[in-house]
Order: structure tokens, then C-alpha cells, then sequence
């Protein structure tokens, strides 16, 4: 049995450290996530090795991969749904997600496959800019996806990302129908800026007639909902879910939930930080920390502060994770456990 079952792209992570200059001089559009090619990420980890870059980190990544990171950290039974090649990359990425507990299947292996990377480039003010070479992950589809693991758990997870992988489509639709046949909450996680901005159809896609719970930050959800104000925005969002978690970085985050047919908004602050490192895998990590606590029934204020209290450590040091002592140890101050 598991808490929850999440779907999302395999990727290994590759940190690097630039400058606002060094970030122009690639053309990528900083704060955002872009898609590329093999060559394409070539030339741009080429222009690195030339301007003596070195990454100062190598680790398992993935938006929902994060999330199901700090999801096992924190003490859930998390089993994860991906697609890696046969390589040395794709053999680091499963044993680093057993370590955490972080289940996974041999469907995920796929023989011919090259498995994906993501480099992504941290700027002096901690925001993280992302370049993603799919590789065979962008082909996950039904046969990587073992549905057994989704009848014996409480909860889907899926990351906004799979939008833009039309392969994987079908199987979001078989995923619903068999969540709902078996009373398998639905939880979806925007993502990206870039996935509300570009995949808007294939997001439609995965909510279907309406989910449990929906991940986004305020520019996402402003987006989604073409809402000006937070507030509003969050509000618009239930009405394709149960709950909408809308995060807005120092200024905190706001919880809005269907209560007897209203709609009532929770706001959860945001603690005190004195330096932002790094904020790759911040939002992964909130959804994850915020899900355990809904999947060990704790009220939705208190989900919102394990939550924030996860992520304001995760962007005080380089990486998208945390050692899974710090998840305990903040899960022990917050819920008192």
C-alpha cells in the first residue's frame, strides 16, 4: 500500500552557478523552464566548459520526483512513475529515489533509452533558470506506468511538465478514469510558468472535470486564471479543484478550499530567511511536505506550515533536496511528531 502514486519525467540535475551576465549569454529566458534538444543542451554545457563552469552539483531531479523525495523524507509511503534509459544516468537516478524509500518499477527502464537532464543555471538572487533535454523520458506513455501501484494508493500526483509530453496524454486519461473508480484523490502540480503558458491544453487535459488538489505559484495561477489579484486567482482555481495551494515566495501562500459550498481562503506565512541560496525544488518540496500532511490528516493550516517551513530551508542551500534528517527534524518542530 502507498500514500500516494506520482507520475512525472526522470531527469538528473545539473546545478551551475552564473552570473546575470554569463545567464544573458545564453539565451535562456531566466526564471523559466525551456525544452531542448540534444544538441541544443550540448551547446549550451559547451559554452559552460568554455567559460569555466563547473557545476557545483549533480543530483535526482524532476519536478514530481522532488516532490515524492520529500514526500518518503518526511515518513509517506510514495511510489514513483518514470521513464529512464538504460544507462549509468538512469541507474543513478532510480537507486538515489530506493534510497529516500521512493518506490519505483521496472517498466520505468526503458533498454534503448538516453535518460534525460536538466542543467540549470542559479543566479546571484537565487532564482534558478531551467534547460531540459528530455531525452527518453519525453516518450514516457502507458506501458511505463504500472497501474497497480495506483489501486493501492491514496493519492496521484502529477506534475504540470507531462503536459507537454503528448505521448504520456492517453495514459493521464486512463490514470483519471482508474483513480476514480477506485477513490484515488488527485493532486496536480502546475509546475512552470512556461507549462501554463504553452500547454494550457494538455493541462486542461490532466485536470479533467476537477481534481483534489492544485500546486501553483501566483504567477501560475494568474495565468491559469487570467485573475489579477492572488486572492482572486486562488479563488478562480476551485473551480477545477477541491483545494488550490498558491505560493508567493517571501510574501507566504494562500490556501483556497470549498467549505459547505464557499469558498474560504487560509493564508500561511512565510518564515523569516536570512539568505536565499538557492530556490530549484522549492515548490516540489512544499507540495511534497503538503501532501504528506493532508495524507496524515492534518488540518489544512498545518499543512501549510510544514510546507513553508521545508521549502524556506530548501532555498538556504544548493540543490532541489534536503539530507532526510532536516525533513524530520522540521516535521518534529512543526506537527510535533
Amino acid at each position: 500500500m502507498y500514500d500516494v502514486m506520482a507520475v512525472g519525467n526522470a531527469l538528473v540535475d545539473h546545478e551551475y552557478l552564473l552570473s546575470d551576465a554569463q545567464l544573458q549569454q545564453t539565451g535562456l529566458e531566466k526564471g523559466n523552464m525551456s525544452l531542448a534538444s540534444l544538441e541544443e543542451q550540448s551547446t549550451l554545457l559547451n559554452y559552460l566548459v568554455d567559460a569555466k563552469i563547473d557545476p557545483s552539483k549533480q543530483a535526482g531531479g524532476g519536478s514530481a520526483a522532488n516532490t515524492m523525495f520529500a514526500f518518503a523524507s518526511l515518513g509517506g509511503k510514495a511510489f514513483y512513475g518514470c521513464r529512464v534509459g538504460d544507462d549509468a544516468q538512469g541507474e543513478f537516478y532510480l537507486k538515489d529515489l530506493h534510497q529516500s524509500g521512493v518506490a519505483t518499477s521496472s517498466q520505468s527502464i526503458e533498454p534503448n533509452g538516453v535518460t534525460g537532464s536538466c542543467v540549470v543555471a542559479v543566479t546571484p538572487d537565487a532564482e534558478r533558470t531551467m534547460q531540459t533535454y528530455l531525452g527518453t523520458s519525453s516518450e514516457i506513455c502507458e506501458a511505463n506506468i504500472n497501474f497497480d501501484a495506483l489501486t493501492q494508493s491514496e493519492w496521484l500526483y502529477l506534475e504540470g511538465y507531462l503536459a507537454m509530453s503528448e505521448s504520456v496524454l492517453p495514459a493521464m486519461t486512463k490514470l483519471r478514469q482508474q483513480a476514480g473508480i477506485n477513490d484515488v484523490k488527485i493532486a496536480v502540480s502546475f509546475a512552470d510558468p512556461a507549462v501554463v503558458k504553452f500547454a494550457k491544453e494538455g493541462l486542461d487535459q490532466m485536470i479533467g472535470n476537477g481534481v483534489a488538489v492544485i500546486f501553483c505559484n501566483s504567477e501560475e495561477a494568474k495565468l491559469f486564471t487570467g485573475k489579477k489579484q492572488l486572492k482572486s486567482a486562488a479563488r478562480a482555481l476551485t473551480s477545477v479543484c477541491q483545494t488550490a495551494v498558491v505560493t508567493d515566495g517571501a510574501n507566504g501562500a494562500v490556501i483556497a478550499t470549498i467549505n459547505d459550498g464557499t469558498v474560504e481562503l487560509i493564508e500561511v506565512a512565510t518564515p523569516n530567511v536570512t539568505e536565499v541560496i538557492d530556490t530549484n525544488g522549492a515548490g516540489d518540496n512544499y507540495a511534497g511536505a503538503f501532501l504528506y500532511a493532508m495524507s496524515q490528516k492534518y488540518t489544512l493550516p498545518e499543512c501549510g506550515r510544514l510546507a513553508s517551513a521545508v521549502a524556506s530551508q530548501v532555498i538556504q542551500q544548493m540543490g532541489p533536496r534536503l539530507e532526510a534528517s532536516q525533513y524530520k527534524d522540521i516535521a518534529r518542530n512543526i506537527l510535533a511528531v
